[in-house]
Protein backbone atom coordinates (compact mmCIF):
# COMPACT_ATOMS: atom_id res chain seq x y z
CA UNK A 1 0.00 0.00 0.00
CA UNK A 2 1.29 3.45 -0.94
CA UNK A 3 2.14 5.77 1.96
CA UNK A 4 1.47 9.39 0.92
CA UNK A 5 3.22 10.67 4.06
CA UNK A 6 6.40 8.88 3.01
CA UNK A 7 6.11 10.42 -0.47
CA UNK A 8 5.74 13.88 1.09
CA UNK A 9 8.82 13.29 3.24
CA UNK A 10 10.81 12.24 0.17
CA UNK A 11 9.69 15.41 -1.64
CA UNK A 12 10.76 17.52 1.36
CA UNK A 13 14.18 15.82 1.44
CA UNK A 14 14.63 16.60 -2.27
CA UNK A 15 13.81 20.26 -1.54
CA UNK A 16 16.38 20.26 1.28
CA UNK A 17 19.00 18.83 -1.09
CA UNK A 18 18.28 21.63 -3.59
CA UNK A 19 18.63 24.21 -0.81
CA UNK A 20 21.92 22.64 0.32
CA UNK A 21 23.27 22.77 -3.24
CA UNK A 22 22.60 26.52 -3.29
CA UNK A 23 24.37 26.92 0.07
CA UNK A 24 27.36 24.99 -1.31
CA UNK A 25 27.53 27.33 -4.33
CA UNK A 26 27.40 30.34 -1.98
CA UNK A 27 30.14 28.91 0.27
CA UNK A 28 32.38 28.24 -2.74
CA UNK A 29 31.90 31.80 -3.95
CA UNK A 30 32.74 33.15 -0.49
CA UNK A 31 35.92 31.06 -0.30
CA UNK A 32 37.34 32.78 -3.35
CA UNK A 33 39.56 31.35 -6.06
CA UNK A 34 43.03 29.81 -5.71
CA UNK A 35 45.68 30.95 -8.20
CA UNK A 36 47.58 28.04 -9.70
CA UNK A 37 50.55 27.55 -12.00
CA UNK A 38 50.23 26.75 -15.69
CA UNK A 39 50.90 22.99 -15.47
CA UNK A 40 52.23 21.11 -18.48
CA UNK A 41 50.62 17.77 -19.32
CA UNK A 42 51.21 15.27 -22.11
CA UNK A 43 49.02 14.47 -25.10
CA UNK A 44 49.60 12.27 -28.16
CA UNK A 45 50.45 15.51 -30.02
CA UNK A 46 53.05 16.60 -27.45
CA UNK A 47 53.05 18.69 -24.28
CA UNK A 48 50.20 21.11 -23.59
CA UNK A 49 49.83 23.78 -20.94
CA UNK A 50 46.73 23.92 -18.78
CA UNK A 51 46.04 27.40 -20.18
CA UNK A 52 45.86 25.92 -23.69
CA UNK A 53 43.14 23.46 -22.67
CA UNK A 54 40.63 26.29 -22.27
CA UNK A 55 40.40 26.82 -26.03
CA UNK A 56 38.04 29.75 -26.52
CA UNK A 57 36.25 29.17 -23.18
CA UNK A 58 36.65 31.13 -19.96
CA UNK A 59 36.15 28.04 -17.77
CA UNK A 60 37.74 24.58 -17.79
CA UNK A 61 36.49 21.41 -16.11
CA UNK A 62 39.27 18.89 -15.39
CA UNK A 63 38.40 15.40 -14.23
CA UNK A 64 41.13 13.87 -12.05
CA UNK A 65 40.96 10.22 -13.08
CA UNK A 66 42.96 7.36 -11.62
CA UNK A 67 43.21 5.98 -15.16
CA UNK A 68 42.34 2.78 -16.96
CA UNK A 69 43.17 0.65 -13.91
CA UNK A 70 40.09 1.97 -12.07
CA UNK A 71 36.65 0.59 -13.01
CA UNK A 72 34.97 3.38 -10.99
CA UNK A 73 36.81 6.10 -12.93
CA UNK A 74 35.82 4.25 -16.12
CA UNK A 75 32.18 4.29 -14.99
CA UNK A 76 32.30 8.06 -14.44
CA UNK A 77 34.03 8.61 -17.79
CA UNK A 78 31.42 6.52 -19.59
CA UNK A 79 28.81 8.90 -18.17
CA UNK A 80 30.83 12.03 -19.04
CA UNK A 81 30.95 10.78 -22.62
CA UNK A 82 27.16 11.05 -22.83
CA UNK A 83 27.06 14.65 -21.60
CA UNK A 84 30.34 15.86 -23.11
CA UNK A 85 28.77 17.92 -25.93
CA UNK A 86 26.55 19.73 -23.41
CA UNK A 87 29.44 20.41 -21.05
CA UNK A 88 31.78 21.50 -23.87
CA UNK A 89 29.20 23.99 -25.10
CA UNK A 90 29.50 25.84 -21.78
CA UNK A 91 33.10 25.14 -20.67
CA UNK A 92 36.20 23.34 -21.85
CA UNK A 93 36.36 19.76 -20.53
CA UNK A 94 39.25 17.31 -20.24
CA UNK A 95 40.07 14.12 -18.34
CA UNK A 96 43.54 13.98 -16.77
CA UNK A 97 45.03 10.64 -15.70
CA UNK A 98 48.48 9.16 -14.97
CA UNK A 99 48.31 6.87 -18.01
CA UNK A 100 50.66 7.64 -20.93
CA UNK A 101 48.93 9.37 -23.88
CA UNK A 102 49.14 6.32 -26.16
CA UNK A 103 47.50 4.13 -23.50
CA UNK A 104 44.83 6.79 -22.92
CA UNK A 105 44.08 6.95 -26.64
CA UNK A 106 43.77 3.16 -26.95
CA UNK A 107 41.57 2.81 -23.86
CA UNK A 108 39.36 5.75 -24.90
CA UNK A 109 38.94 4.32 -28.40
CA UNK A 110 37.91 0.96 -26.96
CA UNK A 111 35.21 2.64 -24.88
CA UNK A 112 34.09 5.09 -27.56
CA UNK A 113 35.02 8.16 -25.52
CA UNK A 114 34.95 11.45 -27.40
CA UNK A 115 36.30 13.90 -24.80
CA UNK A 116 39.95 15.03 -24.74
CA UNK A 117 42.44 13.44 -22.37
CA UNK A 118 45.81 14.54 -20.99
CA UNK A 119 48.42 12.74 -18.92
CA UNK A 120 49.70 14.23 -15.68
CA UNK A 121 52.34 11.48 -15.29
CA UNK A 122 55.60 12.87 -13.94
CA UNK A 123 54.01 16.11 -12.74
CA UNK A 124 52.75 17.36 -9.38
CA UNK A 125 49.37 18.35 -10.84
CA UNK A 126 47.24 15.67 -9.12
CA UNK A 127 49.04 16.12 -5.78
CA UNK A 128 48.89 19.92 -5.91
CA UNK A 129 45.16 19.79 -6.63
CA UNK A 130 44.64 17.46 -3.65
CA UNK A 131 44.00 14.25 -5.59
CA UNK A 132 47.04 12.27 -4.52
CA UNK A 133 47.04 10.91 -0.98
CA UNK A 134 49.98 11.03 1.41
CA UNK A 135 50.52 7.35 0.60
CA UNK A 136 51.09 8.34 -3.05
CA UNK A 137 47.82 6.82 -4.24
CA UNK A 138 45.59 8.77 -6.58
CA UNK A 139 42.04 9.85 -5.76
CA UNK A 140 39.39 10.79 -8.32
CA UNK A 141 37.86 14.23 -8.42
CA UNK A 142 37.04 17.29 -10.47
CA UNK A 143 38.54 20.78 -10.49
CA UNK A 144 37.06 23.81 -12.21
CA UNK A 145 39.40 26.53 -13.41
CA UNK A 146 38.77 30.03 -14.68
CA UNK A 147 41.08 32.01 -16.93
CA UNK A 148 41.34 35.59 -15.68
CA UNK A 149 43.67 37.56 -17.88
CA UNK A 150 47.06 35.90 -17.47
CA UNK A 151 46.07 34.14 -14.26
CA UNK A 152 44.67 30.63 -13.84
CA UNK A 153 42.29 30.26 -10.92
CA UNK A 154 40.82 27.11 -9.40
CA UNK A 155 37.31 28.15 -8.45
CA UNK A 156 35.85 24.81 -7.31
CA UNK A 157 36.66 21.17 -6.76
CA UNK A 158 34.98 18.03 -5.52
CA UNK A 159 36.00 14.46 -4.89
CA UNK A 160 34.37 11.65 -6.83
CA UNK A 161 33.02 8.63 -5.00
CA UNK A 162 30.15 6.16 -5.23
CA UNK A 163 26.87 7.98 -4.67
CA UNK A 164 28.19 11.40 -5.73
CA UNK A 165 26.40 13.86 -7.99
CA UNK A 166 28.64 13.17 -10.99
CA UNK A 167 27.42 9.66 -11.85
CA UNK A 168 23.71 9.10 -12.40
CA UNK A 169 24.00 5.31 -11.95
CA UNK A 170 24.05 5.68 -8.16
CA UNK A 171 20.90 7.82 -8.17
CA UNK A 172 18.99 5.27 -10.21
CA UNK A 173 20.15 2.60 -7.77
CA UNK A 174 18.85 4.78 -4.91
CA UNK A 175 15.36 4.26 -6.33
CA UNK A 176 15.67 0.47 -6.07
CA UNK A 177 14.33 -1.02 -2.82
CA UNK A 178 17.79 -2.42 -1.94
CA UNK A 179 19.82 0.48 -3.35
CA UNK A 180 23.15 -0.47 -4.94
CA UNK A 181 23.21 -3.65 -2.80
CA UNK A 182 27.00 -3.95 -2.98
CA UNK A 183 27.13 -3.50 -6.76
CA UNK A 184 30.55 -2.67 -8.20
CA UNK A 185 31.29 -1.47 -11.72
CA UNK A 186 33.09 -3.68 -14.24
CA UNK A 187 34.64 -2.89 -17.58
CA UNK A 188 32.16 -5.18 -19.33
CA UNK A 189 28.95 -7.00 -18.41
CA UNK A 190 28.88 -9.50 -21.28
Amino acid sequence: MHDSNAAARVAEFRNQIAELREKIREARAAAGPEEIQDYVQATPDGPVRLSELFGDKRDLIVIHSMGASCPYCTLWADGFNGVYAHLADRAAFVVSSPDPPAAQRAFAAGRGWIFPMVSHAGTTFAADMGYRGEDGGLRPGVSVFRRDGGRLLRVADAGLKPGDDFCSVWHFFDLLPDGAAGWRPRYSYA
